[in-house]
């Protein structure tokens, strides 16, 4: 530890006797990279700003929320406006109708929408719905993809689960347990023999249609395209998790990338403008089955929270804007050039969304679709290329498998300068 880190230990310590690891979220606590977590105070733009008076380039952006960046002027606004109204109404009120309805307007897919107050919420919420509208129990999910912390989820799960000791979560019930099927991504063959043993069983496939939570694993449209089939000829409902990837890769997210419709979706991360918020939608007689229009019960009293949904809309007003992603695409494509053809580095991104896979005994090769794919040791090589960033002004997700994310703020210069420290770190 550098003695410019000096305050962060110390907060450190502190949280330790507090809080469970010292932490609010696991993947804050570098455990997957070793070392000490900085305590940030704030950001600006494409930086952060740590307790100790340092500045990083930041690539983790909240891990995605942050499309235009910290603290974003309009955004801002947008929130201290909300602010001065009052900030808590539990009442009806017309500010997530009208990010509702500049939702529904654009994304032929949501015919009606929910608002919660995180992923995991959504998730929860549309299986409880699959569940209701098929009358069956089994949910399908895919290894490596990461729906949040709800039991059923916690399978052969991604996110910070990716390099924990143990594959799933302590706690879990088993009967809970027994009505998830887990199946590998990448595979038409083994969709094929799960839905010949179980098709008449599933209630809904849920998969996030670009894989981030086990470093980045795009599918092919073709095996989507299967997945779609098997579930709508077997009665099953899909549930595309589009929290990251929602409005993200672009307005429609993934489900405007590969022409699939899906019956359900989750939101997140980016609907809310960096504010606490999550949202599940789809097809309006799905829908209708949730409280008070129908018979699944679903509340929240921070749901649809002023601030939220007025940073959420007015990120979304400006996201109409087909240049902010045309910027993006441009500052990940500088990126990914720039990395091209290094030893012991592969690069794989959609967008602004990139995951850098490092490692040194088994050296990655692209594409990788599946968790199977990646290199046995890209978790221990990853650690000494974060800190080397680190230490160079550089902030990543503190996880070999988390992404990273690019923001309308930041610059060819900064992506440069990843590009250059990269390259030195990596260099023979």
């Amino acid at each position: 530890m550098s003695g410019n880190d000096a305050r962060s230990a110390e907060l450190f310590a502190r949280a330790r006797r507090v809080s469970p690891g010292g932490v609010h979220s696991p993947v804050r606590a570098f455990r997957g990279v070793g070392g000490t977590p900085r305590f940030m105070t704030g950001g600006a733009g494409a930086l952060l700003r740590d307790v100790d008076g340092r500045e990083y380039v930041d690539y983790c952006m909240a891990f995605g929320p942050l499309i235009f960046g910290h603290a974003d002027p309009g955004i801002r606004a947008a929130a201290e406006a909300a602010l001065g109204r009052g900030w808590s109404l539990g009442t009806a009120e017309p500010y997530s109708l009208e990010l509702a309805e500049l939702i529904s307007t654009r994304l032929p897919w949501v015919e009606s929408i929910r608002f919660v107050n995180s992923g995991t919420e959504a998730v929860m919420s549309a299986l409880r719905v699959a569940r209701a509208a098929t009358r069956r129990s089994k949910i399908l999910k895919f290894e490596g993809c990461y729906h949040g912390h709800t039991d059923s989820m916690l399978l052969r799960a991604g996110s910070g689960l990716a390099d924990a000791p143990l594959p799933d979560s302590a706690g879990l019930a088993p009967d809970v347990v027994q009505e998830t099927l887990v199946s590998v991504l990448d595979s038409e063959s083994a969709l094929e023999a799960l839905f010949a043993r179980h098709g008449s069983e599933i209630a809904a496939v849920i998969i996030e249609p670009l894989p981030a939570n086990y470093g980045l694993l795009p599918q092919r449209t073709e095996f989507l395209q299967t997945l779609a089939r098997l579930a709508r000829s077997h009665g099953s409902l899909l549930i595309f998790d589009e929290v990251i990837s929602g409005f993200r890769v672009c307005f429609g997210g993934y489900a405007a990338l590969s022409g699939i419709t899906p019956d359900l979706v989750t939101y997140g991360k980016v609907i809310g403008g960096g504010f606490p918020v999550g949202a599940y939608g789809g097809r309006r007689d799905l829908m209708e089955l949730v409280a008070p229009a129908g018979p699944v019960y679903q509340a929240g009293t921070l749901s649809a929270n002023p601030l939220a949904m007025c940073a959420g809309l007015a990120t979304l007003q400006r996201l109409t804007d087909t240049a902010v992603y045309a910027r993006l695409e441009q500052l990940g494509a500088r990126l990914e050039r720039s990395l091209s053809n290094l030893p012991h580095l592969a690069v794989q991104r959609v967008g602004s969304i990139f995951w850098m896979c490092h490692a040194k005994q088994q050296p990655p090769t692209v594409p990788m679709r599946a968790p199977s794919a990646l290199p046995a040791d890209a978790g221990k090589s990853f650690a000494p290329l974060f800190h080397s960033l680190l230490d160079g002004g550089v902030y990543l997700a503190p996880s070999a498998f988390e992404v990273g994310f690019l923001s309308a703020a930041h610059t060819e210069a900064q992506i440069d300068a990843l590009a250059q420290r990269v390259r030195q770190h990596c260099a023979p």
